[in-house]
């Protein structure tokens, strides 16, 4: 395929990342697209698409508290192709959507975002009401919610402890990409973590879903994060160095009875190199989902790093996801040292890397490959990301 006709990440912008902050999340919002038209060398004259996940909640404002039609009204933009909405492939979904958009012509330069207001919302419950209690259950929730799974943490919990018995997985090898997070988060100066975590502070926190402690899952943060998508043909208007999209994939599963036995990250990561020469050899970084510990080990597994059941085994020690070992991963921190940025850090931090702006946390020699993923239980997203 020629270059006019691929996509690539050529903006990336990030506010204040943050646990209860007061500027609002349209505020923080703005603050993200700035940076990133900033980044890229463009106008919002030049932007014609916007992308979002997923879409604007009333019921649940705090979890996603900003539309495609706020961002497009509150900037004055004038575009051509636009979309917001959950019943997607998880949240990277969104940019590789844009991705397609891009290459079909339907947009130049597409500006996707996702803004998280979580802990400002919890703390603000007058302007950003809780989801109501119903004495009925519907949709989704209705084959989860009678068994006490209201949390992603329940549900991914099984999956974890499924390892552990079939798969001899210990919670010390789970404990080491909190450590990894921990430590790469203490190097990046915009992560909510300021120090690296050690064993035993892991091993004597409270539990919160066996086997997950509370280093094990993220914490509610109130941040925006803005990735631009822009066509192959474009790339004249812009200053950075661009990104290419190599290949996306992703899945979702059912919630009912008749439920796959193994995560969406499995089947996603088999169908990303279904759609591309690279290979797991070629990637020199990844950037894994990790709102629970154990979705790590899912990608790293459903993506061939290592074989199924073998998770554990590669992160004994955490030498081989650590910043200078041969798979650095998650290297700003990702969701539990950086903050709960919903999948779109992920994209923003393989960027940085690839273009060798990490700084402190950056990995060493010329990478040129990286894997970004978004959820991974009943609903997966993976971006290869390639420097050309």
């Amino acid at each position: 395929m020629s270059m006019a006709r691929e996509a690539y990440i050529t903006g990336i912008g990030m506010s204040e990342v943050g646990v209860r902050l007061t500027r609002s999340p349209l505020g923080l919002t703005l603050d993200a697209v700035r940076e990133a038209i900033a980044d890229a060398g463009l106008t919002l004259d030049q932007i014609d698409g916007v992308a979002t996940y997923p879409g604007k909640m009333s019921t649940f404002l705090g979890f996603s508290p900003v539309s495609s039609d706020d961002v497009i009204e509150i900037l004055g933009l004038n575009t051509r192709w636009h979309i917001g909405a959950a019943e997607a492939t998880a949240q990277l979904g969104a940019i590789a959507e844009a991705a397609m958009a891009v290459k079909a012509g339907l947009a130049r330069h597409v500006l996707c975002f996702r803004t998280v207001y979580e802990a400002a919302a919890l703390a603000r419950p007058e302007e950003f009401p809780p989801m109501e209690r119903r004495k009925d259950v519907s949709g989704n929730s209705q084959w989860v919610s009678p068994f006490g799974a209201f949390s992603a943490a329940n549900w991914t919990a099984q999956f974890a402890m499924r390892h552990m018995k079939r798969y001899g997985l210990t919670r010390e090898q789970l404990a080491q990409v909190a450590l990894n997070d921990h430590a790469n988060a203490a190097r990046n100066p915009r992560a909510i973590v300021k120090k690296p975590l050690t064993m035993d502070e892991y091993m004597a926190a409270r539990m919160i879903s066996s086997p997950f402690c509370l280093y094990d899952c993220d914490r509610f943060t109130d941040a925006s994060t803005v990735i631009i998508v822009s066509a192959g043909d474009a790339l004249d208007e812009i200053k950075t160095t661009p990104i290419r999209i190599a290949a996306s994939a992703g899945s979702v599963e059912r919630y009912s009875w008749d439920q796959a036995e193994w995560a969406s990250a499995y089947p996603t990561g088999r169908d990303l190199w279904k759609n591309t020469d690279y290979t797991a050899k070629d990637v020199d970084t990844v950037q894994f989902y990790d709102g629970f510990a154990f979705q790590p080990i899912t990608w790293l597994e459903g993506l061939g790093f290592c074989d199924v059941g073998e998770g554990g085994k590669f992160l004994e020690g955490g030498k081989r996801i650590a910043l200078d070992g041969e798979l650095p991963m998650n290297t700003g921190g990702g969701q539990l040292g950086w903050g709960r940025l919903h999948g779109f850090g992920f994209a923003y931090e393989s960027v940085v890397q690839l273009r060798g702006e990490g700084g402190e946390r950056q990995i060493a020699g010329d990478p040129k490959v990286a894997v970004a993923t978004s959820g991974g239980g009943p609903m997966a997203a993976a971006l290869l990301l390639a420097k050309d």
